[in-house]
């Protein structure tokens, strides 16, 4: 098998998958790259790099056989615009070019590798965890990849009164009294002592700030009696929306409603203004602030969270909101774009204001956030589930009926 992969944007979850791919099938795989900087410069352009510096292979192919999407919402989006783009070509517009491609298309989900992150989890998640573990084991054989003991969330939330127009959840009974035996506490996992250098003002504002404490974190009160942990761990550009979520939390700020906020994704040269005023607004309620590089201290600080927001308005998978589901948080996404194909529709909003009245009752009763199973499934998106396929289409013969 002799593999090409190419990459003009390598950062964040397009670098993490090209990773995955090349670590997994090693044989002949070749990756070419270019750095994750001016996303749309590269889209336009990056074609002509490579056409100059792709090595020559008699084993290279550039007629695609398949063409592959990570979501259904991808594919249609692709599709259903080729023909608005070939009108912008003045002197060549070929016809029907979606009915010639549509047949070559396949959706095949991102493989994500979830770690174990049960070091990491506080008591009533690990709590939660084995709860969920314990049916699994009554059942079939559990999973080890993918949700931490929630691949039956679905069955045993069957049972229980959800409440989605309210933000809440019934509670379920038991569900943090027991310790997990063998795990390390959060409070017993190590503490990243000083967060990377960085050449942003904005970070550099106030060091401590960026420092990531647990010990800070999960001192002093029960953990059910501290406020309400939100995290948004997403890339500080326009296209994730960072003015609507943090309009949001400066509103709830002004209702001197309890909660804690960490902003932990990846940064670039230029960053929106909104993020450097809502730092000063929040304040005391700022648990940590910027990129976390290191992998550990990224899962721990989501596993320390109630609850994770998505305000994108560009997203076609969403690899951090699954990543923050497996570290036990209770998702909220927009009712739009690649969401609806991924979450059951209690975790979908439509509006600013939905948004905003779900947090605030969660605010007001986090209780029922940390009792809430998850009602969906992520085992289908990691690499035990997905990577058969990967091998399979990578190994697979040119085909000569398309």
């Amino acid at each position: 098998m002799s593999v090409l992969l190419i990459e003009p944007f390598y950062g964040g979850s397009h670098k993490q998958l090209m990773d995955l791919l090349q670590e997994e099938l090693q044989e002949d795989c070749v990756l070419c790259t270019l750095p994750a900087k001016k996303w749309h410069w590269k889209a336009r352009t990056s074609a002509l790099y490579f056409m100059q510096t792709v090595p020559t292979s008699s084993n290279y192919s550039l007629v695609a056989d398949v063409v592959v999407f990570n979501s259904a919402f991808n594919m249609e989006s692709f599709l259903k615009s080729i023909g608005k783009f070939m009108k912008l070509i003045p002197d060549h517009r070929p016809k029907d070019l979606e009915k010639i491609i549509r047949p070559k298309c396949q959706v095949l989900y991102f493989p994500v590798r979830f770690p174990d992150v049960s070091r990491f989890m506080p008591e009533h998640k690990l709590a939660r965890l084995e709860k969920v573990i314990g049916v699994k084991r009554n059942g079939d054989a559990y999973q080890s990849e993918g949700l931490p003991g929630q691949q039956e969330s679905r069955a045993v939330m069957k049972t229980s009164d959800a409440h989605p127009e309210s933000g809440l959840c019934e509670p379920q009974p038991g569900l943090c009294t027991t310790q997990h035996e063998g795990l390390l506490s959060p409070a017993a996992a190590p503490v990243q002592a000083e967060a990377p250098e960085s050449t942003n003002s904005c970070q550099g504002e106030d060091k401590q700030r960026l420092t990531f404490n647990l010990s800070n974190i999960l001192s002093g009160l029960d953990y059910q009696q501290r406020p309400l942990h939100i995290a948004w761990p997403h890339r500080w550009e326009h296209d994730k929306d960072p003015e609507t979520f943090f309009k949001v939390l400066m509103k709830l700020k002004e209702q001197d409603l309890p909660f804690h906020v960490s902003v932990l994704g990846e940064t670039f040269s230029e960053i929106p203004d909104i993020f450097s005023e809502a730092r000063e607004v929040l304040g005391s309620s700022v648990l940590h602030w910027g990129y976390l590089p290191s992998k550990d201290d990224y899962f721990r600080a989501l596993c320390t969270a109630d609850v994770v927001v998505s305000t994108a308005k560009h997203e076609f998978f969403g690899v951090a909101m699954i990543e923050a589901v497996h570290c036990g948080c209770y998702p909220l996404c927009p009712k739009a774009l690649v969401y609806p194909e991924i979450f059951p529709a209690e975790y979908l909003y439509s509006t600013p204001e939905q948004l905003f009245k779900r947090l605030q009752n969660f605010c007001k009763r986090p209780d029922i956030v940390r009792r809430h199973l998850y009602k969906g499934e992520t085992a289908g998106f990691s690499w035990a589930a997905l990577g058969s396929k990967f091998r399979s289409l990578l190994a697979a013969e040119p085909r000569e009926d398309l």
